[in-house]
């Protein structure tokens, strides 16, 4: 892959997990928790572990991302 091909690839991942984040926090799941587990749309444990996941990706993007930039150094 070339680095333009690269960077685009990343940019693209990058958007796509940030839309998936703001998803998974705007779901409130410390509002679920308060109902009965009857009335749950989903487990609020699987989402917050969702968040966890999804941050950890973001941050290995934009590792890449500082990686991929010539001249730029990770510090």
């Amino acid at each position: 892959m070339s680095a333009n091909g690269e960077n685009e690839f990343l940019y693209e991942l990058r958007a796509e997990v940030e839309i998936e984040l703001s998803e998974a926090e705007a779901s409130r799941p410390e509002d679920e928790i308060t109902l009965p587990v009857t009335e749950w749309l989903f487990d609020p444990t699987d989402v917050e572990r969702e968040e966890v996941v999804l941050r950890g990706l973001l941050d290995a993007v934009e590792t890449l991302e500082g990686e991929s930039r010539p001249g730029d150094h990770c510090t």
